[in-house]
C-alpha cells in the first residue's frame, strides 16, 4: 500500500473481526434468524414497490469525481444537531429489536456508542425507554408511536428528558397500519402489534398536537415520515427542529416515491430552517455521500444495522459501522474532497441508468447465489 497520512490510514486499514464486507452481515443474519423474523425484517407492504424504489432512487444517482486534489487527510466525521459524530449517520428506530438480539435496543445502543454515532430508540422495542437509555452511553433520541392524547405524550416526553435523550421523535406516517403480505402469508403477527391499543390517537394526530408539543417542551422535536415539500414547510412553520424524510422503509404506503427522490424538494422547502435526516435503503458509503451532497444533515440506517445485530450483537454493529466508515472515506477521497462540508450538488448526477434490478439486497451483488435468493 502506498504510504498515507495517519488521518486517512485508519479508514483504509484492513477491517478487524470475522466480517470483511457488508454483505457478510446479511448472510449471517439470514442464517441466525427464524423465517418469520427474517421476513419481518426484509419485507415491506403489499407489492413492495416503495421499498424497491428506495434502492432505485439511490442507484440512479451517479457521482462526479474530481482528481489531482490533496486528499491525504480525509475526515468523515460531521457535526449535526450541535454535536460531532464519527459519521453523519444514526441508527434508525426499529420495532422489536429483541427479535434480532435478546437485549434489543440496549445491545444496538452499545454498538452505536462504541463506534460514536447516535441511536434512535423505538417506543415499540425492548427493553424500554429507561433501560435502553441506561445501556447506551452515547447519543440517543427517543421515537414515539402515538397511542394517547397530549397528556399521554407529555408523560413520555418527561421520561425521555429524565433519561437523557437529546431529541424526541414522533413518527407521523402510520395513520393506518399497512398490510405486509410476507407476514400475513405466514399468519405471523408481532406481539406488540397484536397488543397495540389507542391507535386512533395516531390516526388523529395533527399539527395542533405538534404546536402543543412545541409550546410545552424545550427538547428538540423530530418528525419522522415527511415525504413532501408541503409537509416539510408546515413542519418548519410549526417549529419542528428536525424533518426526517422517510417512507418507513417501504413498509407503509405502497407505490410511494424513493426517499432520495423526495429529499431534494424537502431540502428546498426546509431552506435551513430545520435539520434534515433521511432513511430508506441506505446500505453503502456511497449512499451516505449522495445524501449529504444533496443536502441532508444525516442519514439513518435501519435494516442494515439489524443484520449486524442479528449476526453478532453490539460488536458486529460496531464492525458494520467501521466498514461503512471505510467505504465512505474511500468515496470521499476518490471524489476529491476531504470533508462533508465540501459536498454539494456538483458532486452528483441524477438520472443515471440503473444497472441492477432494485430490491432489498441489490446493494450487495456478491450475496450467494443471488441477492434475490435472500428475500
Amino acid at each position: 500500500m502506498d504510504q498515507v497520512t495517519p488521518a486517512l490510514a485508519p479508514h483504509l486499514a484492513e477491517p478487524e473481526g470475522d466480517f470483511q464486507t457488508l454483505h457478510e452481515f446479511v448472510a449471517a443474519a439470514r442464517a441466525n434468524l427464524p423465517a418469520n423474523i427474517w421476513d419481518y425484517l426484509v419485507g415491506a407492504t403489499e407489492t413492495e414497490t416503495t421499498m424497491r424504489r428506495n434502492r432505485l432512487a439511490l442507484d440512479t444517482i451517479a457521482l462526479r469525481p474530481r482528481v489531482m486534489r490533496d486528499v491525504s487527510n480525509v475526515d468523515v466525521s460531521a457535526t449535526f444537531f450541535g454535536q460531532r459524530s464519527r459519521l453523519p449517520i444514526m441508527l434508525a428506530p426499529v420495532g422489536s429489536l429483541e427479535s434480532f438480539h435478546p437485549d434489543g435496543a440496549a445491545e444496538a445502543g452499545r454498538g452505536a456508542a462504541e463506534f460514536g454515532v447516535p441511536i434512535i430508540v423505538s417506543s415499540v422495542t425492548k427493553p424500554g425507554l429507561e433501560e435502553s437509555a441506561a445501556a447506551c452511553t452515547g447519543r440517543k433520541i427517543f421515537q414515539l408511536y402515538v397511542r394517547g392524547d397530549d397528556a399521554w405524550i407529555d408523560a413520555i416526553v418527561r421520561r425521555a428528558i429524565d433519561a437523557g435523550y437529546e431529541q424526541f421523535c414522533i413518527t407521523v406516517d402510520t395513520a393506518s397500519y399497512s398490510r405486509r403480505e410476507r407476514d400475513i402469508a405466514r399468519r405471523f403477527v408481532k406481539p406488540w402489534r397484536a397488543a397495540a391499543t389507542g391507535v386512533e390517537f395516531q390516526a388523529a394526530f395533527s399539527w395542533d398536537n405538534v404546536r402543543h408539543f412545541k409550546d410545552t417542551w424545550k427538547i428538540p422535536l423530530m418528525l419522522k415520515g415527511i415525504a413532501t415539500a408541503e409537509d416539510a414547510d408546515l413542519a418548519c412553520r410549526a417549529g419542528v427542529d428536525t424533518v426526517y424524510v422517510s417512507n418507513h422503509g417501504g413498509r407503509q404506503l405502497d407505490h410511494g416515491r424513493g426517499a432520495m427522490d423526495v429529499l431534494p424538494e424537502v431540502v428546498a422547502a426546509v431552506a435551513k430552517r430545520a435539520g434534515v435526516v433521511v432513511d430508506g435503503g441506505f446500505c453503502r458509503g456511497t449512499d451516505i455521500v449522495k445524501a449529504i451532497a444533496m443536502g441532508a444533515d444525516a442519514v439513518a440506517v435501519g435494516r442494515l444495522y439489524c443484520y449486524a445485530l442479528a449476526a453478532g450483537g453490539a460488536t458486529a454493529v460496531r464492525q458494520l459501522l467501521e466498514l461503512l466508515e471505510t467505504e465512505t472515506a474511500i468515496a470521499m477521497a476518490l471524489l476529491g474532497e476531504t470533508s462533508f462540508t465540501a459536498l454539494n450538488s456538483t458532486h452528483i448526477h441524477r438520472g443515471a441508468p440503473a444497472v441492477v434490478q432494485p430490491h432489498v439486497h441489490s446493494a450487495f451483488p456478491l450475496l450467494f447465489p443471488t441477492p434475490e435468493s435472500l428475500t
